[in-house]
């Protein structure tokens, strides 16, 4: 039997607390990390409850046709960006292990008219889609909510095609910064 130090089922329950109980900030967020034209085809629902941390789809070279993996898709504004840019032919898979957050997802995708991006609930420890099935993964301040990172970051490379891109805005710290009684907590981790 292995003892899970990371005491994974708890963290996932702080975070999915944490989430479940965010409050709309008016899409203060959205408008701070996005340009307008970014944001032009995104639903004020999306934008709404837009928690990232920066904005990595600028760096990301999305291109037409492609399969797009955005990992913790929150409400959506991700999801949706990578979707105008895929265009019809290509396909978002917007994973979340929030039911609320895939729904938000879904209506907001149906809200801007995109019918190229399907939600799929699944841990990113363990992504629920075949190997080499994707061309590109975007997320979103998600990774370091992990207890797993390195599992989150194998499953990336296993569901990756050969020439994969993955593109993110995370937040990193040194474990030699922080006492490990704050490394530990489960509100850090949340938060």
């Amino acid at each position: 039997m292995t003892k899970d130090l990371m005491h994974s089922a708890e963290l996932k329950d702080l975070v999915r607390e944490a989430y479940s109980s965010v409050v709309s900030d008016g899409d203060a967020t959205a408008t701070r990390l996005y340009a307008e034209d970014e944001l032009a085809g995104v639903p004020r629902s999306a934008r709404e409850f837009a928690l990232g941390v920066g904005n990595h789809l600028r760096y990301a070279d999305i291109q037409l046709g492609e399969t797009i993996l955005d990992i913790g898709c929150g409400a959506g504004i991700d999801s949706i960006i990578a979707a105008h840019r895929t265009g019809p032919a290509g396909r978002v898979l917007a994973l979340d292990f929030l039911p609320e957050m895939l729904e938000r997802t879904a209506s907001a995708a149906a809200e801007a008219g995109l019918d190229n991006v399907e939600t799929i609930e699944g841990d990113m420890e363990a992504i629920p889609l075949p190997d080499d099935s994707v061309d590109h993964i975007i997320s979103n301040g998600v990774i370091n909510l992990s207890p797993r990172k390195t599992r989150t970051l194998a499953e990336c490379t296993r569901v990756l095609r050969p020439g994969g891109r993955f593109c993110v805005s995370d937040f990193t710290i040194d474990e030699e910064d922080l006492p490990p009684e704050v490394l530990t907590h489960p509100a850090a981790w949340a938060g």
